[in-house]
């Protein structure tokens, strides 16, 4: 079975968030279930550094200009990179500029993904042709599309990452990107007037997938929906929709091998966490103390993400004797809120604004509890490597929080299932509820110390991930 991947982001190469991570592991994980897969991925300025050598496998013209095909190998998956300048070999992120101002031709820039997927579809590489394609997120939405139009000869799979982007561009690009006409209407690609990537890869796509499977079923919702809802539940109804849990790449997320922390660990020895800790609180400048609790944020700062629950609940936090470990960016006003109460509440509050990798490693591995509020999360990855490092996750029951997380309650913690503290209703008093229950745990060091090594015994690797994938590529091929 030949499977090619197509995305914008991929883990070490580039990364701006948790779609990388996904597209890092999966294509190795499912290579080692027998498969072959490769990937294709905008020749991004970092993507091309870090794959080095290339052999070009051949160009054509497009819509977009000339375009340069050539393949790499990176920790034995093949990469397949869209080599065009112009269009791809700028600063600032894939999607943005500099200034965090979307590129006015991103249009043209991910139409262009879509299009390069079909071609290998249609035999571009002589060598070697998929069976599936499957495309991740908005940037690949036209994939489908362009597969549908051209009458190319693979099945079809798109993985929603967040229904929140969604890829929505002018209807005066139609021509431009060598779309059907009879493709725009509601029965396709339209939405509101505007082409959208998502909604092509959620129609056109032989089968949709989501990141778990409760956000799978949320998304058939009008608060999750983002206008989607009907078309999602249709497809839900046809058998067409599917929540597949993302997993942990055991390869980068394994505390007991991981040279990013100041000290390595495990279930059965819990003794060097206490030394990520008190670094955690030097590197932040919190108050030297393995006695107090030290709660960690690693996220973007949106609303989404529900950091604004947070500054709620922290004045009742810091009022108990927690610290308050932060590591993101994002909404300028939540960020300047962080770093007022970094400001207000020296040696309690530690802020850091921006995402730095191998320092993410070290605040998961040294804080105790990891804070994931969110309003709505498709799977989430924080709350996996937390629980991964014994840092117990502090989060809402939303999608992949709700299937990964079991709570500390009584009966949980009686049957030894309890893996974190998971509130319900989205507000400070629900969070802080769960705050509070977090102390209460702590308190009591040896039920702590069992939640922990409970937790850390999960297996949320990619393999059973990579199994319950290519068991759907072989119905569909079937």
């Amino acid at each position: 079975m030949q499977v090619l991947h197509v995305c914008s982001e991929l883990f070490p190469l580039l990364k701006t968030g948790g779609l990388a991570d996904v597209a890092g592991a999966l294509p190795a994980a499912q290579i080692a279930e027998g498969a072959d897969v490769r990937v294709l991925i905008p020749a991004f300025p970092d993507v091309k550094k870090g794959l080095g050598e290339t052999q070009v496998i051949g160009t054509l013209a497009t819509f977009a200009g000339d375009v340069t095909l050539s393949l790499g190998y990176f920790d034995g998956v093949g990469i397949y990179i869209i080599d065009v300048p112009g269009l791809y070999d700028r600063p600032g992120s894939p999607y943005h500029d500099q200034s965090s101002f979307a590129y006015p031709d991103n249009h043209l820039r991910f139409a262009l993904l879509g299009w390069m997927a079909c071609e290998l579809a249609l035999n571009f590489d002589p060598q070697w042709r998929p069976d599936i394609v499957h495309s991740h997120d908005w940037h690949a939405g036209l994939c489908s599309a362009y597969i549908r139009a051209r009458n190319a000869p693979v099945r079809t799979i798109f993985t929603v990452h967040n229904l929140a982007f969604q890829g929505l561009f002018g209807a005066h690009h139609l021509d431009e990107l060598y779309i059907p006409r009879e493709f725009f209407q509601m029965h396709g690609l339209e939405f509101y007037g505007q082409i959208s990537f998502l909604k092509a890869g959620l129609f056109y796509s032989d089968h949709v997938t989501t990141v778990s499977p409760t956000y799978a079923k949320e998304i058939t919702r009008p608060e999750f929906g983002y206008g989607m809802e009907s078309l999602l539940l249709e497809r839900e109804m046809q058998g067409r929709l599917t929540g597949i849990l993302n997993g942990v790449d055991e390869a980068i997320w394994q505390p007991r091998d991981d040279v990013l922390l100041s000290a390595r660990y495990d279930a059965e020895d819990l003794r060097a966490k206490a030394v990520n800790k008190a670094y955690l609180q030097r590197a932040m400048g919190l108050d030297v103390d393995d006695s107090r609790l030290v709660f960690a944020v690693v996220s973007r700062l949106t609303s989404q993400k529900g950091l604004d629950l947070v500054l709620e609940a922290l004045p009742d936090l810091l009022e108990r004797g927690g610290q308050l470990a932060l590591l993101g960016a994002g909404d300028a006003v939540l960020q300047q809120a962080f770093l007022a109460a970094a400001a207000d509440n020296p040696g309690q509050v530690g802020v850091q604004l921006g995402y730095h990798e191998a320092f993410s490693h070290r605040i998961i591995g040294g804080a105790d509890v990891i804070m994931v509020p969110s309003r709505f999360e498709p799977c989430g990855l924080t709350q996996l490597y937390g629980l991964k490092y014994g840092t117990l996750p502090l989060v809402r029951r939303t999608g992949g929080l709700a299937d990964t997380v079991v709570d500390c309650a009584l009966e949980n913690l009686a049957d030894g299932t309890a893996s974190g503290f998971v509130f319900e209703e989205a507000t400070g008093k629900s969070l802080g509820n769960a705050i509070r229950r977090a102390f209460v745990l702590w308190s009591r060091p040896k039920h702590w110390r069992h939640v922990q090594q409970h937790a850390m015994g999960i297996d949320f690797g990619w393999k059973v991930a990579a199994q319950e994938y290519i068991a759907l590529y072989n119905r569909l091929l079937s």
